[in-house]
């Protein structure tokens, strides 16, 4: 009998795989296959935090494998050449993989479809990352879109979204099994140290912990969701986000199950939970369209924006949860520390960064792309851009998150107090700027600004205006 390749990327799981069920269906031995070609991504290689997760995401999808009696095959290097010499080594006869989303792994399909077919090989590409395939949610003159609310309301009025595919109860094997790199080898956890103690803690990684992680938000969190998720003291949100970037749940199953969970009659705390899964889509629907959007703003005006030239003192204090205003200070330090951040947070520290301390939105974004676990390349793009005003569908630049206000407004408190315990024995009105507190109230709270806790690095009013003077020299025709 012959054999077949399925070639798995960022989609680490066994139900609803469009590519393994169409491998099976083939008729043939299926040979799973993951491969770690750090140099094909280029500057979109994984950070430490996705890497971390990545090894373990494998390991339960190996252990998945070992149950049905098959076995994935790990090879570390470059795809192009690996690939081919696999399935000449293996006798495959084609190869069935899924679409890709990123620019680099885009080439890489390409690349591995065009050397495979010189031996006469097809390439079977199914989607199974994504809702739909790009450039389907169109205008009404048949356009690709660049503004999320009508492409949100085009993609829900298409229907005939597909439906689930079952979990796969056998795989042929082959009688024998090509070379594999033991998990070990591919060098993905931290070593000499180890700082991955906070994620560990904070994580169960794996297909049947999205899955249980998506039945219990059903079971609960949604039903609040679009107050709750605003709130970074409680587990409003779903937390599935690094489940679905490395694919170890799909879109379509959360679409689904939301719908089923609804009667097909969606809450608006269910409809706006669906939004931030069609956000994901529509993030890469526009880094299908701008394969640049991670480095480049969409509104080109924003390549004249007066960035700050020196910044590295400041940068690093944000990066290390030291800026003197606790509600972004502890976002960052749960970002360093769990791998993740609160996505009301994310958004109040992507506009400290880039508003208050005028310091390149791309400096904001690598940062992320390093410590986050869901460190997706267009979702993390997107947001950047839209935070910091030069997006295609951007907030509006002169939108600029007071860190004090937004702490007090959405409950932060115990978040604060739980993640920046320096600042714990402040009261509520004081709890957010340390700075403006009466002295002896610090004093008792154990607080010496400059020396215990941080000085802020800028004046909240100082920061808006120098943002929006910076603006508006990029509006002006003289600029």
């Amino acid at each position: 009998m012959a054999t077949v390749l399925c070639w798995f990327h960022q989609d680490l799981r066994l139900g609803d795989h469009p590519a393994l069920t169409a491998a099976i269906a083939s008729g043939h031995q299926v040979i799973p296959v993951y491969i770690l070609d750090d140099d094909a991504a280029g500057d979109a290689a994984m950070g430490g935090a996705s890497r971390w997760w990545l090894h373990h995401s494998l390991d339960d999808l190996a252990r998945g494998f070992e149950r049905l009696g098959s076995k994935l095959i790990l090879r570390k290097g470059e795809a192009t050449l690996i690939l081919p010499e696999l399935a000449q080594e293996t006798g495959a006869v084609a190869l069935f993989t899924h679409s890709r989303g990123e620019p680099w792994s885009k080439a890489q399909l390409t690349a591995v479809t065009e050397a495979l077919a010189l031996k006469h090989i097809p390439t079977h590409v199914e989607n199974g990352c994504f809702l739909r395939n790009f450039g389907e949610v169109l205008s009404k003159a048949g356009t690709r879109m660049k503004v999320f609310t009508p492409y949100k309301r085009n993609l829900l009025s298409q229907g005939g979204l597909r439906g689930v595919l079952p979990r796969p109860e056998k795989i042929s094997s082959p009688s024998s099994w090509p070379e594999t790199a033991p998990l070990e080898a591919l060098g993905l956890l931290p070593r000499n140290p180890d700082w991955s103690g906070g994620l560990a803690k904070a994580w169960r990684v794996g297909e049947a912990a999205a899955i249980q992680r998506l039945d219990d938000f059903l079971d609960g969190g949604i039903n609040s969701y679009g107050t709750s998720r605003d709130k970074p003291s409680i587990m409003g949100t779903s937390r599935l986000s690094p489940h679905l970037h490395f694919g170890e749940i799909s879109p379509v199953t959360v679409f689904h199950a939301v719908m089923e969970h609804a009667c097909g009659a969606p809450s608006a705390d269910a409809e706006t939970f669906i939004s931030e899964v069609i956000w994901r889509e529509f993030s890469y629907e526009l880094l299908d369209q701008f394969a640049d959007m991670p480095v480049r703003p969409l509104r080109p005006e924003f390549d004249r924006f007066p960035w700050r030239g020196e910044y590295k003192a400041d940068l690093a204090a944000w990066q290390q949860g030291r800026t003197g205003y606790p509600l972004i200070d502890a976002g960052m330090r749960e970002l360093y520390e769990t791998g993740w951040m609160h996505n009301r947070v994310r958004m109040i520290t992507a506009s400290f960064l880039t508003k208050h301390l005028l310091i390149p939105w791309q400096e904001g974004a690598r940062w992320f792309h390093d410590t986050l676990v869901d460190a997706d390349l267009a979702s993390n793009s997107a947001g950047w851009q839209w935070v910091a005003g030069c997006g295609a569908d951007a907030s509006p630049y002169f939108r600029v998150f007071n860190p004090i206000t937004q702490g007090q407004k959405f409950d932060a408190g115990a978040y604060v107090r739980g993640w920046v315990p320096e600042v714990s024995g402040l009261d509520e009105r004081s709890l957010f700027a340390p700075f403006d507190a009466p002295e002896g109230l610090r004093i008792s709270a154990g607080i010496r600004l400059g020396k215990t806790y941080p000085e802020p690095l800028v004046d909240h009013a100082t920061g808006r205006k120098r943002a929006l003077d910076a603006f508006a020299r990029i509006k002006s025709p003289n600029n």
